[in-house]
């Protein structure tokens, strides 16, 4: 149960989102860019980027559905690069801090052939989700349990996005 009444019965952020619609639009709209709007990464390897950040903030919510939104957006046999995983590496370091995101890190990340655009938004996408994270598991939101809901999700949003995610 919700730490306030939200006067709906969505899980996780969609109850928020429900409960305040003038917040619900921007929120959508910085999702929508930061996750499917022009990347050098993937719209796939920006889910996953969000759901490693989510992982370690431990919200079940953003990791579950992030998780089955990156699994319908990859191939199959889609295996991580080196550059993809020191693109995490990072994404780590900003879920502990922003100051913990070291030079070493991001020149890691280049080596393995990351741009400074795909490093920009590694850390845009891992900070925006600390907050997005907090904000779910701060008031309280329910997760389903079943992967099946999450899969049904990921359909609606690789569809249709995220700017009128309520």
């Amino acid at each position: 149960m919700a730490h306030i009444e939200l006067n709906n019965d969505l899980p996780g952020i969609g109850g928020l989102l429900a409960y305040r619609p003038d917040t619900a639009r921007p929120l959508g709209e910085l999702a929508e860019v930061l996750l499917r709007g022009p990347s050098d990464l993937s719209r796939g390897e920006r889910e996953l980027i969000a759901t490693h950040v989510s992982e370690l903030n431990s919200c079940n919510f953003c990791a579950s559905s992030h998780a089955a939104f990156a699994a319908a957006q990859l191939p199959a046999d889609h295996v991580r690069s080196a550059k993809l995983n020191a693109l995490l590496d990072i994404a780590a370091a900003v879920a502990e801090s922003g100051r913990a995101v070291t030079p070493e890190l991001v020149a890691k990340a280049k080596e393995e052939g990351a741009s400074d655009l795909e490093v920009h938004d590694t850390v845009l996408i891992a900070a925006a989700f600390c907050m997005l994270n907090r904000y779910v598991d701060g008031l309280g939101t329910w997760a389903p349990e079943d992967p099946a809901v999450y899969a049904t999700m990921a359909q609606h949003f690789v569809k249709g996005g995220y700017a009128g995610m309520v």
